[in-house]
């Protein structure tokens, strides 16, 4: 194993050509450090005075030890790079060709040596030697005074080297190459009369003198104004040769040069040997995401001034990877280059970069030099700009934590594009700067499965796809989680991938599996929460073990015991961190892999901790009933002692209940499970109970499941009317589902049970029930008599809206008994039962069920428009499928009475 080093830009290490991670900016200072010592012994003390700017803390001694003991670890295995310990300080040993300074080193001796025989034979080594810089040196690095020095050491070796390149260059008759290697580095560095004499030369090669006088007198002005000095021997040298050539310009005097001639940093300026170029490392085996590169380029070829993307989702999708592949294939549509900085907002264990920071380096890249920077914050921003005016250039910041973070480091040329990563939404970025939020969600099954063929092979993902797509649900579809998995399952080619599966479906240790060395997700997630406001980390914690797939405003507000208002602040909060998603309109949920790392940050809610939860959904439930089936009576009493909400849930409209009832479905099924685990059993049936007018609209729907649980807290209670109310809901629906034998179990006791209670109503729609499954049995003489008698007891009970129940079931009788006259009149008289307004399902059947009737009597005409009014009232209250049933009767009875 190989293991290459890079301190001509940012600071790396290549093993085998592939990317190591350093880890933070301080153990990459230590790293950099020690390479630049060549082998020589660096002391603590030394390294201290690298890594803190002020006075070193008092543990300054063990964080070094810290860092030396990481390091060792990773260069280890390469066996060629070992650090040594040597009395108070360490010393490196590397092979001298495996650091890109002493390469560069190497390079510019050997270009030397070669210069005194034979000035063009210096290019190529020059050339190569100078293409080792990828941007300005020890880049990303703490800005302490010593690596500042030691990084404007290198700066000015290589600007040494530009001088002698361009001087081979005129020597070789390639002064026009000259003119364009030195005339950028000259007007960047204008008191640099090494770098100004050699340009001279170079353009008095190419017939300009005129030029090469004004850039003397220039260089000349500013010398004696700036450091009250005359031009050196180099330049007073170079200036005779121009007066000497032929045609000067100079035969006439020397004319002042105008003040534009006058040396500065120049946002036009020709680059130097090369633009800067810091792109990060394109990822290893990147897969799919075709839709969101097409995004990227669409938003930064969207015609706007200096567009800014935003690439935005949760930790561990990807974000950095997609832009740093993007990146590599759009740097050739920025000819004057890339900046990059990773900014270490969710690092975890380093502070975030400090934009100040990160503007320097960012300036030096551009050809300022580091000594003459601006100590003004402001005037930094300004020559930053105006650097970048003229130019086309990307720049890419990288895992921002903020928008002040990013704020100071966003161009405003309109040559000029920024790509901004963060695991927040920057909603300040979007308003401020009209940023374009690319959201990244999860991997597909397919794409997950891509993923995991770059890392097994695709041959072993084939073989087992069922357990690849398991594995893809179990990771959530995150990137980072499939690559640990990949890894786990790269260094064990034997392992089937099912068991692996396996091991992954146990939430107890899930997270635990999803590592690889140094990199653990539950790491990645807690950087996110570690930024959390406190009361924000509080309430992801209970959502974790909120018992539903989703929640609403209310339900987090009860699970929080807060206000809405102040919920509905913190889940946005939390949307805009995305460690939650809002899947529909007010509604919220946690992805698995956060949900299980949450559910770390507190205990899970005791028994009497979710009773104000299981109260909320009884009183909404209540409100959804009562808006439901207007006119009903509730199905239940709520208990004693319930706490209802705060706010109260208000329902204008059937649909709006039925709406919320068709979203809480799977909360509120999970609800009566909880209740009855905590022993709340008063709640755990009435929650069930409550379920009735989604039952009803859905028959089908697996619901033995809630309604068996609430039977057995109903059970445990010893309470009549509870077992009687869930026996009756129960046995219905699995009449309607043709269980027969199971409903008679529940029904034969259901009356019997509710007369027990004193519930005359509820024994009335009991017997109807048990009537009903008799008619499903061939039992015609049963069934009428249980249905006169459920006739009779709702008209005892007083309540209409039972009435119109049981009148429609015995007008029904009386119809498939061939008594349509009879049917007819006791239909009419369920109509007049209650308002027009109320229960318009109940009032959709008994006018369904007198067009049956009137068209057994043969008056068609009656019986189309009955059909009609029927239809009409189904679908006000979404019965969609009856609606169909009454308006396919209206055209048959229509098409009959034409005949």
């Amino acid at each position: 194993m190989l293991l290459d080093f890079c301190l001509l830009g940012p600071v790396e290490a290549h093993c085998d050509g592939t990317g190591v991670d350093l880890g933070p900016p301080k153990r990459r200072t230590v790293l950099a450090v020690l390479l630049l010592a060549d082998g020589a012994l660096v002391t603590t003390d030394r390294l201290g005075e690298a890594l803190w700017h002020e006075r070193p803390p008092t543990h300054a001694r063990t964080a070094v030890q810290g860092h030396i003991s990481q390091l060792r670890r990773l260069l280890h295995p390469t066996g060629r790079a070992t650090i040594v310990t040597a009395g108070d300080g360490y010393l490196l040993r590397t092979p001298a060709d495996r650091v890109d300074v002493r390469r560069f080193h190497a390079g510019v001796l050997e270009a030397r040596r070669g210069h005194r025989s034979a000035p063009a034979s210096a290019v190529p080594a020059l050339r190569s030697a100078l293409r080792l810089w990828r941007g300005p040196a020890l880049a990303g690095l703490g800005p302490t005074p010593l690596i500042a020095s030691l990084a404007a050491e290198l700066e000015d070796a290589r600007l040494a080297a530009v001088e002698e390149l361009g001087q081979a260059l005129t020597a070789a008759h390639r002064a026009e190459e000259a003119v364009g290697l030195l005339r950028g580095p000259a007007r960047r560095h204008p008191l640099r009369e090494s770098l100004v004499a050699p340009l001279l030369d170079a353009l008095l090669a190419t017939d300009r003198q005129a030029a090469a006088i004004e850039l003397y007198h220039g260089t000349a002005r500013l010398l004696a104004e700036e450091l009250g000095v005359d031009p050196g021997p180099a330049m007073t040298r170079a200036y005779a040769r121009i007066l000497a050539a032929p045609d000067s310009a100079a035969r006439s005097g020397p004319a002042a040069p105008p003040a534009s001639a006058t040396p500065s940093v120049d946002a036009g300026a020709d680059a130097e040997a090369a633009p800067p170029l810091l792109l990060p490392r394109g990822p290893a085996g990147f897969t799919g995401r075709e839709r969101e590169l097409a995004a990227l380029d669409e938003a930064l070829a969207a015609g706007s001034d200096a567009p800014v993307c935003l690439v935005t989702g949760p930790a561990g999708v990807g974000k950095s990877a997609l832009v740093a592949h993007w990146a590599q294939r759009a740097a050739p549509a920025f000819p004057d280059g890339v900046l990059y900085a990773r900014l270490d907002g969710f690092a975890g264990t380093v502070p975030a970069a400090d934009p100040a920071f990160v503007l320097r380096d960012f300036l030096v890249a551009l050809g300022a030099r580091p000594d003459d920077l601006p100590q003004n914050a402001v005037a930094a921003e300004s020559l930053y700009r105006t650097l970048l005016r003229h130019r086309r250039t990307l720049v890419i910041l990288d895992d921002a934590l903020s928008y002040d973070q990013v704020r100071p480091l966003l161009p405003d040329a309109a040559g000029c594009a920024t790509v901004v990563t963060s695991r927040n939404r920057l909603e300040s970025l979007v308003a401020g700067d009209c940023a374009r939020p690319l959201l990244i969600d999860r991997l597909g099954p397919r794409e997950g499965a891509e993923l995991l063929a770059g890392v097994l092979g695709a041959d072993r993902v084939a073989a087992e796809r069922e357990a690849v797509a398991h594995l893809v649900r179990l990771c959530d579809g995150l990137p980072l989680a499939l690559r640990l998995t990949g890894a786990r399952l790269a260094v064990r080619p034997q392992r089937p991938l099912r068991e692996a599966a396996d091991e992954l479906h146990d939430e107890q240790q899930r997270l635990a599996l999803l590592t690889a060395g140094d990199i653990d997700l539950a790491s990645v997630l807690r950087s996110s929460v570690a930024h959390l406001p406190p009361a924000a980390a509080e309430v992801l914690g209970l959502l974790a073990h909120h018992i539903g797939p989703d929640i609403d405003v209310g339900a987090a507000a009860a699970l929080a015991a807060a206000p809405p208002t102040e919920t509905r602040a913190v889940l946005e909060r939390l949307v805009t961190a995305n460690l939650i998603e809002e899947r529909a309109h007010g509604r919220y949920a946690l992805h698995d892999l956060v949900r299980l790392y949450a559910r770390t940050l507190r205990p899970a809610p005791g028994p009497e901790r979710i009773l104000p939860l299981l109260d909320h959904y009884l009183c909404a439930a209540l409100a959804a009933t009562a808006a439901a089936v207007p006119g009903s009576q509730p199905c239940c009493a709520l208990p004693a002692d319930v706490r209802p909400p705060a706010v109260a849930a208000e329902f204008t409209d059937r649909a709006g209940a039925m709406a919320w009832y068709a979203g809480e479905r799977g909360t509120l099924v999970a609800a009566v499970a909880a209740a009855a685990d905590a022993g709340h059993h008063d709640r755990a049936w009435r929650l069930a109970a409550l379920l009735w007018p989604l039952v009803v609209q859905q028959p089908e729907a697996q619901w033995d499941g809630p309604l068996g649980r609430a039977l057995a807290s109903a059970a445990e209670l010893a309470d009549a009317d509870a077992e009687s109310r869930v026996r009756t809901l129960l046995g219905w629906v699995l009449t309607q589902q043709g269980r027969h034998e199971e409903a008679a179990r529940h029904l034969e006791s259901a009356p019997d049970l509710a007369r027990r209670a004193g519930d005359i109503e509820g024994e009335a729609i009991a017997t109807a029930n048990l009537a009903q499954l008799h008619d499903r049995l061939g039992r015609p003489a049963s069934a009428g008599h249980g249905y006169e008698r459920a006739h009779l007891l709702a008209r005892d009970a007083g309540s209409p809206q039972t009435q119109m129940l049981t009148t429609y079931h015995l007008a029904r009788h009386h119809l498939d008994s061939g008594r349509p006259a009879r049917a007819l009149a006791l239909a009419r008289d369920g109509l007049g039962l209650a308002p027009a307004g109320q229960v318009s399902a109940r009032r959709a059947m008994l006018t369904d069920l007198c067009g049956q009737a009137l068209l057994t009597l043969n008056r068609h005409g009656e019986a189309v428009e009955h059909f009609t009014r029927a239809a009409l009232l189904a679908e006000q209250d979404g019965f969609t499928a009856d609606a169909a049933e009454y308006h396919g009767r209206a055209a048959q009875a229509g098409a009959v009475g034409r005949t």
